[in-house]
């Protein structure tokens, strides 16, 4: 006798505020989620980087030593430390625990926009307005980079690292997948300026958000467009775009001082969250729950749904 299959599950989202965060930072330029969620980071304007358990909402650690506004921070595989960037054209490497600048690497001719770890946190990328991604080494006494990829023709304005690709969006109107392994850039083009770019979950498929209010959705090998999402405001500013944790649905910021989420696959609006009056420009998805940082002026939320509890185990 076969029994029939159960029915999925209708994924739950964030629709809940839990928590509201006074940074101090007045503006919050990125609001990042750590590999396992435990913690966050927030940049801003006052050219600081901050550490937080968002979960408690207790502030950990402050990270000083930029020049001018931080604009992006991203955290190593391990939680050991923390690579950031800013307007003043670096990258920097931080240890976690002692809140000690580890290494800073210059070579970026503008503002350093967006950074990332590889997989094993060996490697920084970094993306600027100078329309290069600089690859920096973490284990090396030089502050060279050990490569440069200078395909854009415009401020490169978000990068992706996966285990052996890059993925980033231009102000030119293109996403660049760079293959690593095979030494080739795949192009595809857009045509309105990017403004953020990531993966899905299972490495399939990117999402991009572009300054004509819309996300698009690509296959990864074929550049195929497979869904579009509109309905949210984005004329002006850099404004981040995410999965969900199960990727069924697609995120996004606005400048409306909305959240907006899309069913992934119907591409339906699903559900808008009021986060305030200003600019939402960044969000961040917990990697296992259904939880969402937003960052709208010097302001964090966490979300969750209306299964979430506060983690008092959570700690650095």
């Amino acid at each position: 006798m076969a029994f029939p299959v159960p029915r999925p599950q209708i994924p739950r989202l964030p629709t809940r505020r839990i928590r509201e965060i006074p940074t101090g930072q007045r503006a919050v330029r990125a609001a990042r989620f750590n590999v396992d969620g435990n913690y966050c980071l927030t940049c801003g304007s006052d050219k600081s980087l901050k550490l937080w358990n968002p979960h408690r909402g207790t502030l950990l650690k402050t990270y000083c030593g930029h020049g001018y506004e931080v604009l992006d921070a991203a955290g190593s595989c391990d939680n050991s430390q923390i690579c950031s960037c800013g307007a003043d054209k670096t990258v920097i490497l931080w240890d976690v625990a002692t809140g000690k600048l580890v290494r800073k690497f210059r070579g970026h001719g503008g503002k350093v926009n967006c950074v990332q770890f590889n997989e094993e946190s060996t490697v920084i990328v970094s993306g600027s307005i100078d329309t290069s991604i600089r690859c920096w080494d973490c284990r090396s006494r030089t502050s060279e980079p050990i490569q440069i990829l200078d395909e854009a023709k415009d401020g490169v304005s978000s990068v992706q690292v996966s285990d052996h690709e890059i993925l980033s969006g231009s102000v030119d109107g293109r996403i660049r997948r760079y293959d690593l392994r095979m030494g080739q850039v795949f192009v595809d083009f857009i045509g309105s300026p990017i403004s953020s770019v990531c993966w899905s979950r299972d490495g399939q498929c990117s999402l991009s958000s572009s300054l004509d209010f819309t996300l698009r959705l690509l296959d990864k090998e074929t550049g195929e467009l497979l869904g579009d999402y509109t309905g949210h405001k984005n004329t002006e500013y850099k404004l981040d775009c995410c999965f969900n944790e199960s990727d069924t649905h697609v995120v996004s910021g606005s400048e409306d001082g909305l959240v907006y989420f899309w069913d992934l696959v119907k591409g339906s609006l699903a559900v808008t969250l009021p986060v305030g009056k200003g600019v939402v420009q960044s969000v961040s998805y917990h990697p296992t729950q259904s939880c969402l940082l937003t960052a709208t002026q010097g302001v964090v939320q966490l979300w969750g749904d209306e299964t979430y509890e506060v983690d008092t185990q959570s700690a650095l």
